[in-house]
């Protein structure tokens, strides 16, 4: 298991550098200077090389951190460590949001990782919703090909005028490319990136069968390399500030390389679990931006339903609001 863990990260590296894109070179911010508390008061604790961040759930509250900075597209990673033994109805979320801005038509891109009973998996599902369009989730649910909380692990979103791509270690696991039929579902406003821990116990695990046990609590997400590489938009004239070097990076990550895409692939071959373009319950006809594979239909028919659920709202603080106006490996998967 060592050796294929050291043979994944050497592959995701390489990867990156065949692209033009390499992650290891992006700066890592501080969280002073990068971010500001959102809720939980002492379950956020800041580590004291400033750029390692712990996040707690347990009987009080839940708790998490919130981007300075808006962003009009970018590129925004984290290594994280999930909370082990028995997490069901826990749900660490890594995301994008301008819904206390747009509140009727918000744009989303989410990262939930969802927390599972002991023996069982945690899952990651993704997500995106564009101009309000709650109402047509394009969830996707997947496994991971190692222990998520037995150390860290590097999750990015690429978000650009075109594309989103979501990454484990620099392996693309979905990409949504920007139709004209999508129209305004595509992510197009500024959006923060938001880091949370809270109990989902209504439907993270199993639809909410089983919930969250506080016996086994505190809750532990740790978080460090935090990345913040982007086109940052000034709040008050909302105009993107965006350097040529962050525009080339945004660029060069959209550009899935070959390897990269097999990867990608294997992935989801082996590791997907549901795709709402299959969801037939939900969907009669298939969203108009989903290319229907009958093979990955059938293989997909064997999982139970799920039950979605949303991340919660919380409103910004008038302190932040201030702050914020401040001017082949594949295989193996």
């Amino acid at each position: 298991m060592e050796t294929l863990s050291r043979f994944l990260i050497f592959m995701s590296l390489f990867s990156g550098l065949v692209s033009g894109f390499a992650l290891q070179n992006l700066p890592i911010q501080s969280f002073e200077e990068g971010y500001t508390q959102l809720f939980g008061d002492k379950n956020l604790f800041v580590h004291k090389d400033g750029k390692s961040v712990r996040l707690t759930l347990d009987e009080r509250t839940g708790s998490g951190f919130v981007s300075n900075d808006l962003y009009l597209h970018g590129f925004f990673s984290a290594s994280i460590k999930l909370p082990s033994d028995y997490s069901a109805g826990v749900v660490v979320a890594f995301y994008m949001s301008n819904g206390d801005m747009y509140e009727k038509n918000h744009d989303e891109i989410d990262f939930e990782f969802l927390g599972n009973i002991r023996g069982k998996e945690w899952r990651i599902q993704t997500n995106i919703y564009g101009n309000g369009s709650t109402h047509l989730g394009r969830e996707e649910r997947s496994n991971l090909w190692f222990d998520p909380t037995e150390d860290f692990h590097q999750y990015s979103i690429l978000w650009s005028e075109s594309h989103i791509i979501f990454f484990v270690d620099n392996i693309p696991i979905r990409e949504v490319k920007r139709t004209e039929s999508m129209g305004g579902d595509f992510p197009s406003k500024p959006m923060s990136l938001y880091t949370t821990i809270w109990d989902g116990s209504k439907w993270a695990t199993n639809g909410g069968k089983y919930g969250v046990n506080y016996k086994y609590a505190p809750y532990i997400a740790r978080f460090s390399n935090l990345v913040l590489h982007g086109c940052a938009v000034d709040p008050i004239e909302q105009f993107p500030r965006c350097d040529e070097g962050a525009a080339e990076d945004i660029r060069a990550a959209q550009e899935i390389t070959p390897s990269q895409r097999s990867k990608m692939g294997v992935y989801r071959r082996k590791h997907m679990t549901y795709s709402y373009c299959y969801d037939r319950t939900r969907y009669k006809i298939a969203l108009p931006e989903c290319v229907v594979n009958p093979a990955e239909a059938q293989r997909l028919r064997v999982y139970d339903p799920v039950t979605f659920g949303g991340v919660p709202r919380r409103h910004r603080s008038g302190k932040r609001r201030s702050k914020r106006s401040r001017v082949d490996e594949t295989e193996s998967i």
